[in-house]
């Protein structure tokens, strides 16, 4: 039940019905808001059309408010009052009776109910996680991964066409640093006393990639290493890293469409398509031997080297680039994930994009960091230093679930605190624990109704009158709120919304469980209460759905 467009289209149509009969005079229709109220006795829906198309009309808001509410035609039952409030807002007070149809709309569509065609025809591409292959996932990165997996999810079910993508950074001097990691430690395994230098990966993982190197049978290389030994060691080390990364991602319950190697880019020639493009405008010049970005032209603090000097090509000149092909790809919107110290990083891009014709195409959103307490001490997490704490490690200890809903309980733009104990409890205190046991208690509910031979049908349909408690009118109103939720939740790329409302809907439901007996003696009533669980059910299902957890029929 999307009440608020309906509630908007009664509105808009008692605006034009004033206008015909001259009760008001306007020539276009401002933008306006249908929300809910924060204080529950301004009623359920408010607007403050009266306010915004004042000026237009000439007349003072309360006299337009007059207006709307003089020509309303809202359909038999809906509304149960409505009241002009302050200035001129308007408040609707939606019939009890008018929930009810909530229920009968869940059961009609299952377990789409929340789905919309909101995107229809909109190609989306989400690029998320895209860690260098120079060490393992740590715990930030996790937090990447919940959140660009969910939007994915949240947008697919608005009706967008989405693709994951994975940016595989396998060009550049971290990939011959890996190398030169790597080749130290092999030396170390065959008893040199060596210095590790100072730039490498000194990470453990280091040394259990010589081993396995070693174990393989792999060619000796020579001491002192060439350059070409070094990048072939390098790229060793990088695929088994990303095989490992790819494994634990799967396990974390998150897979991509496509895996774009930065190597791509060069071996289509795509660098040199984008400085060409940028030439047409002017937007590159030459200074100091390097070639420049004007990004000063749209809003950049300074211009950006995109080839130096020694005519290496920089990151920024590889991200241009990527970024030309992601839109020849045909999106209406791309969407990067980054870490939040990429946050200087986020003007330099949208100057390169607004210069290749794509302006307001491209999404940053940026993760704040994760801190991981572990007996009440922060743990600090550096790939190089090899301090860090990886997915895997966070996977094995309080398993998937736990850790995608907890990394989707906060902003993205907030820093979250990872508790692993209170992740592993069974208490209302774990987030996940809490809405996951909501659905398996339903689901035990019914399993009860139908030894009890309870079954619904929609004959019951007439009993839901019966549904006057406090507890079930705040749940009906929930469950025909949800489907604006994830609308609103897509349109703002916010899939931490759902967590929200899952947990503010199962704490509705545990709260009316203790209140109220489902299954009873009275068999209508019970009828009544078990057709609206059943939605319960069927919305927090739809929600852990898009978030990516299991919503479990036991516990």
């Amino acid at each position: 039940m999307r009440l608020k467009k309906i509630l908007r289209e009664l509105i808009t149509a008692s605006v034009e019905r004033a206008r015909e009969t001259g009760q008001l005079a306007f020539e276009t229709l401002p933008a306006f808001d249908v929300e809910t109220p924060r204080q529950a006795d301004h009623g359920d829906l408010a607007t403050n059309l009266a306010l915004v198309l004042a000026k237009q009309a000439k007349l003072p808001p309360r006299k337009v408010a007059e207006a709307i509410i003089n020509n309303l035609a809202a359909p038999e039952g809906m509304l149960d009052k409505v009241e002009m409030a302050g200035p001129g807002f308007i408040n609707f007070f939606i019939a009890d009776a008018f929930w009810y149809q909530v229920i009968i709309e869940i059961e009609r569509v299952g377990r789409t109910y929340g789905d919309s065609d909101l995107g229809a025809g909109q190609k989306v591409q989400v690029e998320f996680v895209s860690a260098n292959p120079t060490g393992p996932l740590h715990i930030g990165h996790g937090r990447g991964a919940a959140l660009g997996d969910a939007l994915a999810n949240l947008l697919a079910a608005t009706g967008h066409e989405v693709v994951r993508e994975y940016y595989i950074n396998d060009v550049g001097n971290q990939i011959m640093t890996l190398g030169k990691s790597l080749y130290f430690r092999l030396r170390e395994l065959r008893g040199e006393v060596i210095e590790f230098p100072e730039d490498g990966y000194q990470g453990g993982y280091m040394k259990d990639l010589a081993r396995k190197y070693l174990a393989e049978g792999r060619p000796v290389v020579p001491i002192p290493a060439q350059e070409d030994d070094l990048k072939e060691l390098g790229r060793y080390a990088g695929d088994v890293i990303l095989d490992e990364i790819k494994q634990d991602l799967d396990d974390f319950g998150v897979s991509f469409d496509t895996w774009f190697s930065e190597t791509e880019l060069y071996r289509q020639g795509l660098v040199e398509r984008s400085f060409a493009l940028l030439k047409e405008h002017d937007y590159l010049y030459e200074a100091d031997g390097a070639l420049w970005f004007r990004a000063t032209a749209f809003g950049d603090e300074k211009d950006r080297v995109v080839r130096r000097s020694n005519e290496a090509f920089t990151y920024f000149a590889s991200d241009i680039a990527y970024h030309l092909y992601k839109f020849q790809q045909g999106y209406n919107l791309v969407v990067d994930i980054w870490g939040a110290d990429h946050h200087g990083y986020v003007p330099r891009l949208q100057a390169a994009v607004q210069a290749l014709g794509c302006e307001g195409q491209l999404k940053v959103i940026l993760v704040q960091l994760v801190s991981l307490l572990r007996a009440g001490e922060p743990v600090a997490m550096t790939t190089r230093g090899g301090t860090f704490v990886t997915l895997r490690e966070v996977i094995d200890e309080v398993g998937k679930d736990a850790a995608r809903f907890i990394f989707l309980t906060r902003r993205p733009d907030a820093q979250l605190e990872f508790d692993l104990e209170v992740a592993k409890q069974q208490s209302s205190d774990n987030p996940v624990y809490y809405v996951q046991y909501a659905h398996a208690r339903l689901a035990s509910v019914f399993r009860q109704a139908e030894a009890q031979a309870l079954n619904l049908t929609e004959s019951d349909f007439a009993l839901f009158p019966l549904l006057t408690a406090p507890e079930e009118l705040t749940i009906l109103k929930m469950l025909a709120n949800y489907p604006e939720l994830v609308e609103g939740a897509a349109r703002n790329l916010e899939p931490h919304r759902i967590t929200y409302c899952l947990t503010e809907l199962a704490a509705q439901l545990h709260s009316y469980y203790y209140k109220h007996r489902f299954i009873s003696e009275d068999a209508n009533l019970s009828r009544a209460r078990l057709w609206l669980v059943r939605g319960v059910k069927t919305v927090l299902a739809h929600g852990l759905q898009i978030l990516g957890v299991e919503a479990p029929e036991t516990m």
